[in-house]
């Protein structure tokens, strides 16, 4: 290699793959007081990409860089440090990372001495690093998903030896806690309650990039949300790639989610909602506290990805659709009024017209008020990557049409059912398109604008909806 790296690491799939059931160590992360000044009079920058897990890492990102003395700055062209936090679940998002390094070559140039890492999901896919290598040479540091507190170490090193360094660790994972948080936003917290993926579907990079299931310990999170509480924080959203396979690998006692929500319901938090759920682990004891109310909000995102037996079957997603429909149907008769959304992929592999049709009757059925949509998208090392697909560009995009259009109107339909009703909604601000307007959302998670005042941010207040429309609500706020 041309370049003189400090180190140099690159990601295994087949590492990645493997399940040998190591012993999950929790470490309370300290800082070595070396690298708690390394920052001072420096600035950064972190640019996020993907899911809200990668979100909640850019936190634990800005508050390791906090800590070690940076100051965070809005113009990206003057940080003395880059970060960009990755996503590998499209081809789409890699792609926007790369046209973004290449739109830096300029920025390095004005400043040299500027610090570019790339960190995330996308770094853990083989053949990244090789590229990023030849065709970005001036990014100084890659990582991972499993390093994120190493980067006090990175920095440092980074700094005194003037050399690129690239680690990444293909491992099942552990679990580290006490790291410092900077969030970004003030009254709405994510909160990890899990990490990793033992669902292996066939055509998702996600159990290979973020690691095995591992759940952190219940008193670990609920002195979180506590922490949260005292700081005036009204909602959280407990965060983990599959949160209803929550505490499945506690060796040492039995507490399950459901056991976790009904701690969570004793707390004074005003909202507590969560993300992701896959079908097959949510629980009837799950829907069953859902049904209790209380701070537990009345809203469920339940990715399906399809409605047709054969393609869930070739996903790997282990329920059916009857399975499915049966659990909406406990949901809906559990919690009356539920809003839930979902993931629907189109075109994967061998998708014929009539299973096509299938996902559009199910969404029908079920009638979604949202959904996030997409055309299938291969990802090298998975098993659906080699799936023959004969479906042409046209035929993808003409299905994703025609589902959008079926969702669209379920979703204007989901919030008609409000117009005339008084909502409660957690203000967060003026409305980025008029500001004479303010914004929040909704037990239901729907977006409202209505006219108010400063005083109002961060407090829950009643809304009366006068009008639906497909995106979001308008009201009026009762005084």
């Amino acid at each position: 290699m041309s370049k003189v790296y400090s180190r140099y690491q690159t990601p295994s799939l087949l590492k990645a793959r493997k399940r040998l059931g190591k012993t999950v160590e929790t470490i309370n992360y300290q800082m070595d007081s070396k690298y708690q000044t390394i920052g001072n009079g420096k600035t950064y920058c972190v640019k996020t990409y993907g899911c809200q897990g990668n979100l909640a890492d850019s936190e634990k990102i800005s508050g390791l860089l906090e800590r070690m003395g940076y100051t965070n700055v809005v113009e990206e062209e003057k940080a003395d440090v880059v970060l960009f936090n990755t996503c590998a679940i499209r081809e789409n998002a890699e792609n926007r990372i790369f046209g973004e390094l290449g739109r830096f070559v300029k920025y390095k140039k004005n400043n040299p001495n500027m610090i570019i890492g790339i960190c995330g999901c996308m770094m853990q896919e083989e053949n990244t690093i090789e590229m990023i290598n030849k065709k970005y040479p001036h990014v100084n540091l890659i990582f991972g998903t499993h390093n994120i507190d190493k980067l006090p170490e990175y920095l440092y090193e980074i700094e005194k030896t003037n050399n690129p360094l690239v680690e990444i660790f293909s491992i099942e994972g552990d679990i580290y806690e006490e790291l410092p948080v900077k969030r970004d936003h003030p009254y709405k917290a994510w909160v990890n309650i899990m990490y990793g993926c033992d669902e292996f579907c066939t055509y998702c990079i996600v159990p290979y990039t973020r690691g095995k299931e591992r759940s952190r310990k219940p008193e670990a999170i609920l002195k979180e949300v506590k922490a949260l509480i005292e700081d005036g924080y009204q909602e959280v959203t407990l965060l983990g790639q599959n949160v209803n396979a929550y505490g499945n690998d506690f060796t040492d006692i039995k507490y399950s989610f459901a056991d976790l929500l009904r701690d969570l319901q004793k707390l004074p938090i005003s909202r507590v909602r969560y993300t992701t759920s896959h079908p097959r682990d949510l629980d009837d004891e799950t829907i069953e506290v859902m049904g209790m109310g209380g701070n537990i909000m009345p809203h469920l995102h339940l990715p399906v990805q399809s409605g047709n037996n054969n393609i869930l079957k070739r996903m790997n997603r282990k329920y059916t659709r009857e399975d499915y429909l049966s659990k909406i149907k406990k949901l809906k008769k559990a919690v009356p009024g539920i809003s839930i959304t979902t993931d629907i992929i189109v075109a994967f592999p061998g998708e014929t017209i009539e299973e096509f049709e299938d996902t559009l009757s199910l969404v029908e059925e079920v009638k979604f008020e949202g959904a996030f949509t997409f055309i299938y998208s291969p990802r090298e090392g998975t098993p659906a990557a080699t799936y023959h697909n004969p479906l042409t560009e046209e035929q993808k995009h003409e299905r994703l049409n025609k589902l959008n259009e079926t969702i669209n109107k379920y979703y204007l339909e989901g919030n008609q059912r409000f117009e005339n009703q008084i909502v409660k909604v957690l203000v967060e601000g003026k409305s980025k398109n008029n500001e004479n307007m303010y914004t929040g959302y909704s037990e239901h998670n729907k977006l409202v604008n209505f006219e108010g005042s400063d005083d109002l941010i961060g407090k829950i207040v009643d809304v009366k909806v006068i009008k639906a429309y497909s995106w979001h609500l308008l009201g009026e706020l009762i005084k």
